[in-house]
């Protein structure tokens, strides 16, 4: 899944996502000197990029040893059709002759003939695992695979490329209790100081890996992935978080932009508060449709549900587990659900339940977007988004400023607003690492066409961010795609306008007119 605040923009599963605008900083000409963010370069201590020097042939002359896949953390080990391999990159990019970390890559060689390249699938976050996840998603992207080459990876700082773990699952299930909209001093207090403990855990696990983690260093290793894999353009498949990666990959490097798909697309001109705000905006909207389709009136609908979360902000509920449904979770339960359509049954059932005093289907709709399994160990992908958003991000708003915004948040969404105006000032909140930019810069004059897909329904990345994209990549460059939809992206979700269009962009190079709309 950019950082939206709490919720990852992870494509085609639930997730959250990051940041972005665009000042006046000029691109390159290819050649990646550019660092791809606004408010000025960072410094190399800061772990940005703004190398001028060349790349060793230590690198980009690698030869990678592809071999059978291993089982992961995450997955299960796929078939024989797909290799995987290590990239050794740089830790910082302003030293290519320094120190190297260890990318896991993941491919399956293309099907049929007339091979185009390799398609490299970013499924958003920031923190999703490529490695596990592209197997599962071959399928969806079947005809592309006749003539690509499907690649995908751990970008540094995920799984398994020096993937960070920042507390255990005991300290995990703890934090839980935490109330993520506080009420009271001792609340806040609390909150806040489980900020600092997470960010001190992450430093320890992370090192020096903490300050090498953004997004340009990422854009900066795809550019190199491209030169191992023999690719004279890059072909990219971005999904959530992945567009916004894809965009500064298009800024730092115009002339090596090859076919780039952006779906579900993160706004680049919105700073972190501006996607906190973004984001309830979009799941009140997907919420009242939901809402709509079960025959309630959403204004209704929505007070309903605000009344439960006050009650079980005042009184957890209990569950079949032993475990409570708090507030905080229970909201997470309900956001799960609004990433596709085919959720809502679900979300009627959980939300029925809970009426009735029983928190256990909205428990574990929470535990599945938490990564929680039945043994109560739980995912990272949220302490590796965290790791790469607080070193993008540089607006720290304090509890102070939040107090003052929390109206607004509410006023946009009564279910949502209070939770995500929290976010935005506990998430990065005294982080041991200062963020690095206000808005990615993602201007790329002179690159091939680009094309962005929004989709109207998209609760995590609102549809409004398409257009800003295709806006700021620049007159020629961004192409948009609009899908009248329902659910998080729009590519393989059942518009045979929207695939189709996809794919003769990405088997044929031709992009459709700039504002197409594909009907539901």
């Amino acid at each position: 899944m950019a950082r939206i605040a709490r919720w990852a923009a992870l494509g085609a599963a639930a997730g959250l996502l990051v940041a972005g605008c665009s000042s006046g900083s000029s691109s390159d000409g290819g050649d990646g000197k550019g660092d791809g963010r606004t408010s000025g370069a960072a410094s190399p201590t800061t772990g940005s990029s703004g190398t001028t020097a060349a790349l060793p042939s230590s690198l980009t002359a690698q030869k990678l040893a592809w071999g059978r896949c291993k089982a992961t953390a995450g997955s299960a080990a796929p078939g024989s059709d797909w290799q995987c391999a290590t990239l050794k990159a740089p830790l910082d990019w302003s030293k290519p002759e320094g120190r190297t970390i260890d990318l896991a890559l993941i491919r399956s060689k293309a099907t049929g003939g007339d091979r185009i390249g390799s398609l490299l699938f970013n499924f958003g976050g920031p923190g999703g695992s490529g490695v596990d996840y592209m197997p599962s998603y071959a399928p969806t992207v079947s005809k592309l695979h006749e003539r690509y080459d499907l690649v995908s990876w751990d970008p540094r700082g995920v799984g398994a490329s020096e993937g960070v773990r920042c507390r255990s699952d005991k300290a995990i299930q703890a934090a839980e209790d935490i109330d993520a909209t506080p009420d009271t001093p001792a609340e806040e207090k609390a909150y806040f100081q489980d900020a600092v403990d997470f960010g001190k855990g992450c430093q320890k696990a992370a090192g020096n890996l903490m300050a090498h983690v953004s997004t340009t260093d990422t854009a900066r290793d795809m550019d190199l992935m491209r030169q191992v894999l023999g690719d004279s353009t890059m072909h990219y498949f971005g999904i959530s978080y992945g567009t916004e990666l894809g965009g500064v990959y298009a800024h730092l490097f115009p002339k090596k932009v090859g076919r780039l798909i952006l779906d579900a697309v993160v706004d680049p001109s919105a700073d972190s508060v501006g996607h906190a705000e973004n984001q309830a905006k979009g799941f009140q909207r997907a919420l009242d449709d939901y809402l709509k389709s079960t025959g309630q009136e959403p204004k209704q609908g929505t007070q309903k549900i605000a009344d439960l979360l006050k009650r079980l902000d005042a009184k957890p509920l209990p569950t079949s587990s032993g475990r409570e449904l708090t507030q905080s979770l229970a909201v997470t339960g309900i956001v799960l659900p609004l990433y596709s359509k085919s959720g809502w049954p679900t979300l009627t059932s959980a939300l029925d339940a809970a009426e009735q005093g029983d928190g256990t289907e909205l428990l574990a709709l929470a535990d599945g977007y938490n990564e929680r399994d039945d043994s109560g160990h739980y995912g990272t992908t949220t302490h590796s988004q965290r790791v790469i958003s607080c070193l993008d991000d540089k607006q720290r708003p304090t509890a102070e400023e939040t107090k003052k915004r929390l109206p607004a948040f509410e006023k946009i969404s009564p279910v949502f607003g209070d939770f995500l105006g929290w976010d935005s000032a506990g998430w990065c909140h005294d982080w041991p690492v200062a963020g690095q930019f206000d808005n990615p810069e993602v201007s790329a004059p002179g690159a091939a066409p680009i094309l962005v897909v929004g989709n109207t329904g998209d609760p995590a990345t609102p549809y409004e961010g398409a257009r800003k994209m295709a806006d700021e990549l620049g007159k020629g460059v961004g192409v948009e795609l609009t899908w009248k939809g329902e659910g998080h992206g729009a590519y393989g979700s059942g518009s045979d306008c929207v695939d189709s269009t996809v794919n003769t962009y990405l088997l044929n190079g031709t992009a459709p007119d700039d504002g197409k709309v594909c009907a539901s």
